[in-house]
């Protein structure tokens, strides 16, 4: 389950429009808003190197934030958009919602695989494909999970794994309605090559010599 409730502090942003967003990125910060919540939304500021930092480390979008404005109550938020220069690929605005800890989200989770070391198929010569490294869920912003472990050790070679079989944290479900794949072990690419050579082999032997008898 999801750790400590990171802080996040802000600044509030003086003006709106175009020309208050400029100053702001003029002044090294990165504009943004804070709505949601049955409040008026909160126009805000955040310092760009700090937000550029959080961002090249991952899971921004799926991080409950404590977010701390001056003169304002902290509320737990959850970014819902990060805008970025067309050319530069840098921030240049971000979109906060406020949440209440009952409050029902979609995130996407990563994937967390265990047990590859021990794995029967993988110690086989199997080799593993993980069809998805993310599972969106459905979960309480209390209980924000930080992964979904997924144990693979006892896979044969050909298993796979799905998300019936996955344990996830109370409240979660998949919003994907079907019992999906998440991973597999897959026979060698050589141990298939070869099958696919036998079965070609097979297939000639049965076939009848040009010219002969049917």
């Amino acid at each position: 389950m999801a750790g400590e409730i990171p802080d996040l502090e802000v600044q509030e942003r003086t003006g709106t429009g175009k020309g208050a967003a400029r100053q702001a990125r003029r002044d090294g910060m990165v504009p943004g808003i804070v709505f949601g919540g049955d409040v008026d939304p909160l126009p805000i500021q955040l310092d760009f190197n700090k937000l550029l930092t959080m961002l090249r480390k991952g899971r921004f979008k799926a991080t409950l934030f404590n977010l701390k404005v001056e003169g304002h109550d902290d509320v737990r938020v959850i970014c819902r958009d990060v805008q970025r220069h067309v050319v530069k690929d840098l921030p240049t605005h971000v979109d906060f919602m406020r949440l209440k800890r009952t409050t029902k989200i979609n995130l996407f989770i990563n994937v967390e695989i265990t047990g590859e070391e021990e794995c029967v198929g993988l110690k086989k010569g199997g080799t593993l494909n993980v069809l998805r490294p993310e599972i969106e869920l459905v979960v309480t912003a209390a209980d924000i999970p930080e992964s979904i472990v997924v144990d693979i050790t006892d896979l044969e070679v050909g298993d796979n794994i799905t998300i019936s079989s996955v344990k996830l944290p109370e409240g979660a479900k998949p919003v994907i309605d079907r019992d999906f794949v998440i991973a597999q072990v897959s026979a060698p690419s050589a141990l298939v090559s070869s099958g696919d050579d036998e079965d070609g082999d097979d297939a000639e032997a049965d076939a009848p010599a040009e010219g002969g008898e049917e």
